[in-house]
């Protein structure tokens, strides 16, 4: 199911932005943003992952990182001939983005990493989210959940964000946006052992498209240093810095958030 106006809905001169949500959230989190985004006048297409929010799959039915995304490849194989999306993915979204833009380049204008796993042209997918764990090791304390489905070789290790961790993810954020979260997690994977099976993403598709890296400044998740490590690792475009924001932008600076999103799709779309 997708929160947004479809699949090339809209006027089709419309400016189309499509909104990546990160691990065990949903299309829900980026309410705030598409309001903002839709009452400027752009077409916002907002997909929720698979086994995520209110898509009907549940996690135990997903095996590889392509299941997991595919929600999103679908947008992209149904665009109308001709139309190019900028592309936003937020935290391990930045994986689902990258995957598309290996498959779909030519029909992604931009790509906007937002506090985003942003992998390279060099290694593994895996490669960046090994180094999140490496650098984050309140990932394995508090009350969040992990867990193995399925047997021990095919299984998927699993995660589902616990109160703790998810108060570290919104530090800055309202205080009820932090209580719906809490009440509308799933549990989902950063699936490293099929992303490290994979091949590098290539020059030819991910590496052709622009990319635009959006700075969390106050994010004591994915702290500054480690995103200016992935952008030194991969050079972008063009980096922004919200000064403000936590790791939930879309929260914390919604207003700044859309007004980088408005930029970027007026410059590129």
């Amino acid at each position: 199911m997708n929160y947004g106006e479809g699949l090339g809905g809209g006027s089709c001169n419309k400016k189309h932005i499509i909104l990546v949500h990160g691990a065990c959230h949903g299309a829900w989190c980026w309410h705030k943003v598409t309001t903002q985004l839709r009452s400027a006048g752009y077409q916002v297409t907002v997909p929720d992952l698979a086994a995520s929010g209110v898509d009907e799959r549940r996690f135990q039915d997903l095996r590889t990182f392509t299941d997991y995304s595919q929600p999103l490849l679908h947008i992209l194989a149904c665009l109308p001939p001709g139309e190019r999306v900028i592309l936003v993915g937020h935290s391990l979204g930045g994986l689902n983005i990258a995957l598309a833009m290996d498959r779909f380049p030519e029909k992604i204008a931009a790509a906007v990493f937002v506090a985003a796993l942003m992998p390279d042209s060099v290694n593994p997918p895996s490669y960046v989210a090994e180094k999140f764990k490496e650098e984050t090791p309140m990932l394995n304390s508090g009350d969040t959940q992990f867990g193995l489905f399925g047997d021990k070789e095919k299984g998927l290790d699993s995660i589902l964000l616990g109160t703790e961790l998810l108060s570290k993810l919104y530090t800055r954020s309202p205080p009820e946006d932090l209580t719906l979260a809490s009440t509308l997690m799933r549990p989902t994977s950063l699936f490293l052992e099929d992303l490290a099976s994979m091949p590098p993403f290539s020059e030819s598709g991910y590496g052709s498209v622009e990319k635009i890296y959006v700075v969390c400044a106050q994010d004591e998740i994915a702290s500054e240093g480690f995103q200016r490590w992935m952008i030194e690792n991969n050079p972008v475009k063009e980096v922004r810095v919200l000064e403000d924001a936590d790791h939930m932008p879309m929260f914390s600076t919604p207003g700044q958030l859309f007004q980088c999103l408005s930029d970027v799709a007026d410059a590129y779309a």
